[in-house]
């Protein structure tokens, strides 16, 4: 395969709707301590399954560092690279990668981790559907390795034991005026967001005094879900990142602290990032009382439409159950979003490369036994 990899500055990341691959998440990852890089892919279009309409097919990557131990790293890529080989060249398009990156990476670093934003190939079969339309997911993992390391010479590719950021994901489509974008949604939601409206519930702008609401509406949130809470400074970086990438950084990034309230008590709150040409609903927090006033749905769909304003394509809620499994512990969630009228995206999850593997294994046994080791 005909590819080169060369280093460039974090600042000079192309504009992408993947937040996880700007300039602006680089500054926030450095902010939490975690080093990243940059790389430009110039690769030959027909070693990536497409015509040669063109001498090279131009891409970059990010990636972050994380030290896990004594002299011991691990590279991680947050939802990239951007582009996407065809299915069947998956495989050999990540091994190249991974070897081109090699001379590039510290010596120290025992494994790549590909968090891919790529629709899974397995999403493309018929089979893999129940007869209702419902996601029933890819193979086993072993499956899963046996068609990605098809055509590879190495045969060095891994399903990760844990995904890092949501494979599941729903996007609603911008496109459509705003009265197609509510009528294309659920009848209960619609009544839901005219509910608040009745309710009297208002949507405006927060900063960074703000920040106390938004982290007791989270604190209540993540109690009631049992679902892990983020330390309040990853929050302030955000802002305080936010304000340097005003001035110098990243123009094509921006982001909002959108809080819902009845009079003066605070109901909703979430994170929504702009990047591009996509909106992404990052972070999202709402009281455990006063629940009745529908304030969470007042919120998405004021999201929708500042993200639509703004001159985004799609609207990503970040993160669904694969399915609408009933049984799933996160089916009120699926509910809550798949009433927004987005369309389904499955993504491949986690892939890792090892670069030293008796210490990647040795990583992914400690792994297993801690049931997960996330970097978002």
């Amino acid at each position: 395969m005909d590819m080169q990899v060369q280093p460039k500055s974090t600042y000079g990341l192309y504009e992408t709707p993947l937040l996880h691959q700007t300039t602006f998440w680089s500054a926030v990852k450095s902010e939490q301590g975690i080093p990243s890089q940059a790389y430009d892919i110039k690769v030959c279009p027909t070693d990536v399954g497409f015509s040669n309409r063109c001498a090279y097919l131009l891409d970059d990557v990010l990636l972050l560092f994380q030290s896990i131990g004594a002299d011991t790293t691990i590279a991680y890529v947050p939802y990239g690279p951007a582009f996407a080989p065809s299915d069947e060249f998956i495989g050999p398009f990540l091994e190249e990668l991974s070897e081109s990156l090699r001379p590039h990476i510290p010596n120290n670093c025992i494994m790549l981790r590909y968090d891919l934003p790529w629709e899974s190939p397995w999403a493309h079969e018929e089979n893999n559907y129940e007869p209702d339309g419902q996601w029933i997911g890819p193979p086993e993992p072993n499956l899963q390795e046996l068609r990605l390391n098809w055509g590879t010479q190495t045969h060095n590719l891994r399903k990760a034991t844990t995904d890092i950021l949501p494979s599941d994901t729903m996007l609603v489509n911008l496109m459509p005026d705003e009265a197609t974008i509510l009528q294309s949604m659920k009848p209960k939601t619609r009544y839901n967001i005219r509910l608040a409206q009745r309710h009297g519930v208002t949507v405006r702008t927060g900063n960074f005094d703000d920040l106390d609401i938004f982290y007791d509406l989270y604190r209540q949130t993540c109690q009631r879900n049992r679902i892990t809470l983020h330390g309040r400074s990853f929050f302030e970086v955000m802002f305080n990142t936010h304000a340097i990438a005003q001035d110098s950084l990243d123009e094509s990034t921006d982001f909002e602290l959108l809080m819902a309230y009845e009079d003066d008590f605070p109901l909703a709150a979430l994170f929504i990032v702009y990047s591009s040409l996509r909106a992404t609903y990052l972070f999202g927090a709402s009281s455990t009382t006063r629940r009745d006033r529908m304030g969470t749905y007042a919120l998405q769909w004021e999201a929708i439409r500042r993200a639509k304003k703004r001159g985004c394509f799609e609207y990503d809620l970040f993160g669904t159950p694969p399915n609408g499994d009933p049984s799933h512990p996160m089916h009120g969630l699926y509910r809550f979003k798949n009433g927004f009228g987005g369309n389904q995206l499955h993504r491949m999850g986690c892939w890792d490369y090892p670069m030293v593997q008796p210490d990647y294994t040795d990583f992914v046994n400690q792994e297993m036994l801690a049931k997960g080791y996330h970097l978002r």
